[in-house]
């Protein structure tokens, strides 16, 4: 059964090479599929193209499949070309000639484009609270070791001091700034695009800004044009949102692993959380942070491939967009994952103490010497030319016991305050509350 299906079907094969992945990415779909017919249907009303007990079927035959929707008894029959085919398919087995009218004004392409503007909101939502719940932790733990030094790199050679409240609130001011990237996702994904039809708007006097307060957007598409167009570059923008937040997780699930390494020794984890060898008994891997740091990898690429499939694309729908769930549902899902296995993970972390009181570490402690001396009158590069002097004739002997850092965001001064403020802000420009406001109304 297919929405368009008049009296020829396509042959087999074109049928299946068309419809794709669309059946299992479409199940995803359905709760939302149910939710803008909702809003389109009691809208419908209002404009005369639904008596109020029509639209009052429809709504009572929209929640029941929105219930079994939840309750996992829905599913695309075979046959059936996807949801919105499904759903109407079901309302008129059930209800008789009505469903045939909930598709006025409308086409499959802004029905479709609601169901993901409404998925891909919930998507971004489940990523948010994931990503301020690591980022809460990264600063408790911060707090927790900011006396706690460690060594810096360079280049991946030995540089300065650093600490582990150094480097856990890194991650946490890192996330802050990456909920900026999905906020303007959000943003984007919250305009409703309902009513644009096929890209060219409808003969029936529509009420857009209604559907708009019923589905809780923040604002609608107006241009009809621009709704469709918005379909890729939602797309476009939520993977490079996923990107940015991907780099930060991909950087930390790289340090962990090192940092696991017995050369280096300065964390551990739980034996419950590493895994062993088949072959050697000694063995604790990473393979939680070796699995981020891949997943982490493929997010990072995600742009490039969206961006390919977007490429020279006219004004208007294509089927090529249909590609497009393929990359990002298993992006979404992939970074909500990632976030929430590093939280579980870095819960448990142990941190070494002492580390920099090894004297392997002495050279880490240079600078430290330089600006002592600076600090004494003596000039810059002179003081610099001593101490390289006393290290080639190995007479360099430093305190290691403490390190005199007292600038915003270094070791002696965390800023950690100011993280929370700035993660607190991001925080605040989610607005998630009215969502759940207009999802309430809707299901009554």
């Amino acid at each position: 059964m297919k929405l368009w299906q008049k009296t020829t079907n396509s042959k087999q094969e074109v049928e299946q090479f068309t419809v794709g992945k669309d059946p299992e990415f479409d199940i995803l779909l359905a709760p939302y599929d149910v939710l803008g017919s909702m809003a389109h249907a009691a809208m419908l009303e209002t404009i005369g193209l639904l008596t109020a007990e029509e639209n009052k079927i429809l709504q009572k035959g929209l929640l029941e499949i929105y219930k079994e929707i939840k309750q996992g008894k829905f599913a695309i029959e075979p046959g059936v070309e996807d949801v919105h085919s499904q759903v109407e398919l079901l309302l008129t087995q059930r209800y008789g000639a009505v469903g045939k009218k909930l598709h006025s004004g409308r086409s499959r392409n802004d029905q479709v484009l609601v169901d993901l503007k409404l998925f891909y909101r919930d998507a971004i939502r489940e990523i948010f609270e994931e990503a301020n719940s690591l980022a809460d932790l990264l600063i408790q733990l911060a707090e927790t070791h900011k006396e706690d030094l460690m060594p810096g790199y360079t280049h991946t050679q030995l540089a300065m001091p650093s600490s582990f409240g150094l480097w856990f609130a890194s991650f946490a001011e890192g996330l802050s700034e990456d909920l900026n990237l999905l906020q303007v996702a959000f943003e984007l994904s919250n305009k409703n695009p309902l009513g644009s039809a096929a890209g060219y708007g409808s003969s029936f006097p529509l009420d857009r800004t209604m559907t708009t307060r019923l589905l809780g957007f923040a604002d609608l598409h107006h241009n009809v044009i621009n709704a469709q167009n918005s379909r890729g570059k939602t797309e476009r923008t939520i993977a490079f949102a996923l990107a940015g937040m991907a780099g930060t997780l991909n950087k930390l699930s790289s340090d962990a692993v090192l940092f696991c390494n017995q050369h280096f020794g300065f964390i551990a984890f739980p034996d419950e959380l590493t895994t062993g060898s088949s072959i050697m008994p000694h063995k604790k891997n990473p393979d939680v942070f070796e699995l981020i740091r891949a997943k982490t990898n493929q997010i990072q690429s995600l742009p490039g491939t969206i961006g390919f499939l977007l490429t020279n694309l006219t004004t208007g729908y294509h089927r090529d967009m249909q590609l497009l769930k393929e990359e990002i549902f298993p992006a979404l899902e992939s970074m909500r994952s990632c976030l929430q296995m590093s939280h579980f993970m870095l819960k448990s972390i142990q941190v070494r103490k002492n580390i920099l009181e090894d004297p392997f570490y002495m050279h880490l402690f240079s600078v430290e010497v330089v600006n002592e001396l600076v600090l004494k009158g003596v000039p810059f590069r002179d003081a610099y030319k001593q101490v390289g002097e006393d290290i080639e004739a190995k007479r360099f002997v430093p305190n290691q016991d403490k390190v005199n850092h007292t600038h915003e965001g270094s070791i002696g001064n965390l800023c950690l305050a100011e993280i929370e403020a700035k993660l607190e802000k991001q925080v605040n420009r989610f607005d998630f509350e009215s969502i759940d406001r207009a999802y309430a109304r809707l299901l009554l």
